[in-house]
């Protein structure tokens, strides 16, 4: 007779299979065809192509394959909709979306079903992390429209918004998109995943059923042919984007001088860090819910495992005895844990990456489990001995797959977790809150998960850094990309430049040959520096007399000032108040040298009253000495169990091009929002009038600034501009000299590496105004948004 250990060991579950009854009956009442959404109506369908079960292959329904001409009607409707649907107000906004979640929540059951079906990840997912995220982005959002007249009434909604978005997510990031887009009075057209649009097509009924006037929704089916005619499309004022980090660098280059905002939510190959103090029961579990949920078809999965060396092989042993009980099967099923991959090229593509670590010498091991014969199945996988560099630990698999391996001190894994170009997520395992502490803001990741893995919530903001993209869904800040401050409306024209006298002749050097080159030297590393062409331009004044020779720039120059500026990152460590006691000090010393700056201004350009914008640079000091310690971040408290910081972080090393005008004062107004939020900068002062930028290394020198903080090449600005673009150890360009194609291609080219632009494009901007050239706008530019998770009471 067996013992009761040997029947424990042998139960198993038994099958619990979800009813798709009323999902087949919602295709089989549209004869399993679909048509586009548009102005509210469905349009005849066209071209057709097949959506699948990717758990058994079979087909589910025909959906239509937009053309040009349907996208170009789709906008056509979302531009007649949109002054309609930003006048009605924030509150008649706020009872669409509210009838919108209540919709969902309503039909929560049929969508699960739905989703599950079309993408084959489990039911257990789609009904307790999909569904239930989906409506809560509609609630949270209906609150934010009816606040926005007070909350933002300093902008205004962009217009209309191209959305596209990935299969792994469809319903949760079509929520993700549409209801902030919505909520600040823009319209959408929207683009599901060719694999997984019919959620998209069912929420397309809800909107007639929620009272959404025409025009404010459209939804356009089909592939890559039609993502590429919303980006594109001059109609559109704003994408947001999901998916591919390939895809997403051909978006920035597609859209570079359009003027388009943009929004990138790219790959990942996130740490799910271990330390030795751990519950390390809890983080294997952890461990499930982060890479193997959703298949690994997650963008933050924590596909690097990284365990301290102690518990190392402990904790991979206890992983290992959990793969083997991690059920494979239906997806319908309630007690699986991994369903089916959304397509048999994305199994193909996760099968040559595990192949290749075998080909490198790593060790894979799966747990013995069977695989369906039909549709596409992937087994769970760890792989260990691969090195930092192998294609598995760099690469983002999509798939579940974890690679392993060890560290022994904290700074060793914060190394490792950062040893890649993506910056979406990380975890942090251990008992001790310092520790915790001290790691996630080390960590470059846009969110940080203490003792918890894959946690969302509406409030809180979602996005990466690096080439994981720019931008945040969710929380406030996720509202703000979906808005435009009104200053920017105001903006001149053009930039506003007085008009010169033909240049005359220098004068001639004086006999001895050997007289000192009085040349403007650069400013690097916090001294003077010769440029390393030897060459140097010379600077005229308003009234065509020579005034100076500046030196000319290369690429060598913007070299040594990035190794400069990586090198001075205490500033970033510094304590806010130390930052803007040395703002404060820099607007001291330059006051008293007003008068000689002034004459400088005066010789350049002309100005009759230069003392005012040496006045207004002073001032802008102070006003970002202020600022340094008080753009504070925000602690949410979302519905799960503890809370969530939203740390106001600084983006890095910024490389600046000044604006011609206002020389002086341009030149502070960009950098001092740079530097008071800890960044360090290469600055191009301005091209025709550099001599004041140049004559502040005085001023620094005796303002307790550290060296490398605020470096200044001159030269000419647009060979300048692209070796910044270009560089890779660069986190940020800002141009704002008035130069469309300039902004253009610092836009094209910082593509490279997805680094943040700031361009002002051809127009100008009244540097004497904190609303155009100040305040939160501009500090949201120097800053990135980290959110940490901390659990509490669990």
């Amino acid at each position: 007779m067996p013992t009761i250990n040997e029947i424990l060991t042998t139960m198993d579950y038994g099958p619990a299979a979800e009813s798709q009854k009323e999902a087949q009956a919602w295709l089989d009442q549209r004869q399993r065809k679909f048509g586009l959404f548009i102005d509210n109506a469905w349009t005849e369908a066209g071209e057709l192509f097949a959506t699948t079960n990717p758990a058994d292959g079979t087909q589910l329904a025909e959906l239509t394959q937009a053309s040009a001409l349907d996208v170009d009607r789709a906008v056509a409707a979302a531009r007649r909709a949109q002054p309609l649907w930003q006048g009605i107000g924030g509150h008649a906004r706020a009872r669409v979306l509210y009838a919108l979640a209540r919709l969902l929540q309503k039909h929560a059951r049929l969508f699960a079903v739905l989703e599950t079906l079309d993408n084959g990840k489990t039911i257990r997912e789609t009904r307790d992390v999909d569904m239930p995220q989906a409506a809560r982005h509609f609630y949270y959002h209906a609150g934010w429209a009816q606040l926005q007249a007070e909350d933002f009434a300093d902008y205004r909604a962009v217009g209309v918004v191209g959305q596209i978005v990935p299969w792994n997510f469809p319903l949760l990031m079509l929520s993700w998109k549409i209801a902030p887009a919505l909520a600040a009075g823009n319209t959408v057209v929207f683009k599901p995943a060719e694999f997984t649009s019919l959620t998209a097509l069912l929420f397309a009924e809800l909107c007639l059923q929620a009272g959404v006037p025409a025009g404010v929704v459209n939804i356009v089916t089909g592939d890559g042919r039609v993502g590429e005619a919303i980006v594109t499309h001059p109609g559109v004022d704003k994408l947001a984007f999901t998916g591919s980090t390939e895809v997403g660098r051909l978006i920035r280059v597609a859209t570079a001088g359009s003027g388009k905002k943009l929004s990138l939510e790219l790959g990942g190959k996130s740490p799910f860090i271990v330390f030795e103090d751990a519950d390390l029961d809890a983080a294997v579990e952890g461990l499930v819910d982060s890479i193997w949920f959703n298949q690994g078809q997650v963008c933050c999965a924590g596909s690097r495992l990284l365990v301290q060396e102690s518990v190392h092989e402990r904790f991979l042993a206890k992983v290992r005895a959990r793969m083997q009980n991690l059920r494979l099967g239906s997806p319908l099923d309630k007690s699986s844990d991994i369903g089916a991959l959304v397509d048999p090229v994305q199994r193909q593509r996760i099968a040559a990456l595990v192949d290749s670590a075998r080909a490198e010498g790593c060790t894979v091991w799966q747990p013995a489990c069977e695989l369906p014969a039909d549709g596409s199945w992937f087994p769970p996988t760890l792989i260990t001995g691969a090195s930092t560099s192998a294609a598995v630990a760099q690469a983002e698999i999509f798939g579940p797959v974890l690679v392993a391996m060890s560290f022994r001190t904290p700074p060793e894994a914060v190394q490792l977790a950062n040893n890649t170009v993506y910056g979406l997520a990380a975890c942090v395992w251990t008992e001790s809150i310092s520790l915790a502490l001290d790691v996630a803001p080390q960590i470059k990741a846009g969110v940080v998960w203490i003792n918890s893995a894959n946690q969302f919530d509406a409030s809180c903001g979602f996005g990466g850094y690096k080439e994981s993209g720019f931008g945040r869904e969710g929380g406030r800040e996720g509202m703000l990309e979906y808005m435009t401050p009104l200053s920017e409306d105001a903006r001149p024209a053009a930039p506003l430049l007085e008009p010169k006298a033909k240049p005359k002749a220098a004068a001639a050097p004086a006999g001895d040959a050997f007289a000192i080159d009085r040349t403007a030297k650069m400013y690097i590393g916090g001294k003077q520096a010769r440029p390393d062409s030897a060459y140097s331009r010379a600077v005229f004044g308003a009234d065509g007399a020579f005034l100076a020779d500046i030196g000319e720039g290369s690429r060598k120059d913007i070299r040594n000032a990035v190794e400069a500026a990586h090198k001075a990152s205490g500033w970033s460590r510094a304590s806010a108040h130390n930052r803007a006691q040395v703002l404060y000090y820099i607007a001291e010393n330059l006051a008293a040298r007003a008068d000689e700056f002034a004459a400088r201004i005066g010789a350049m350009t002309g100005a009759k009253n230069p003392e005012k914008e040496v006045q207004a640079a002073i001032e802008r000091l102070f006003y970002y000495a202020a600022w340094a310690d008080k753009y504070d971040g925000l602690a949410h408290q979302p519905p799960t169990q503890g809370v969530t910081v939203a740390l106001n972080e600084p983006v890095g090393v910024i490389g600046i091009v000044c604006p011609n005008e206002s020389p002086l004062l341009g030149f502070i107004a960009l950098v001092a929002p740079a530097i008071a939020l800890g960044n360090r900068v290469v600055v191009v002062p301005s091209q025709a009038h550099p001599l004041s930028a140049i004559d502040l290394y005085q001023v620094f020198d005796t303002s307790d600034l550290p060296g490398g903080v605020v470096n200044i090449v001159t030269g000419g600005a647009d060979e300048l501009a692209r070796t910044l673009a270009t560089h890779s150890d660069i986190d940020a360009v800002w141009r704002h000299d008035g130069s469309a194609d300039g902004c253009a291609e610092v836009e094209r080219l910082s593509a490279g590496s997805l680094k943040r632009t700031w361009v002002g494009g051809a127009k100008g901007r009244d540097w004497y105004s904190t609303a155009q050239s100040g305040g939160r706008a501009v500090l949201a530019h120097a800053s990135q948004v980290k959110n940490v998770w901390i659990p509490y009471g669990v």
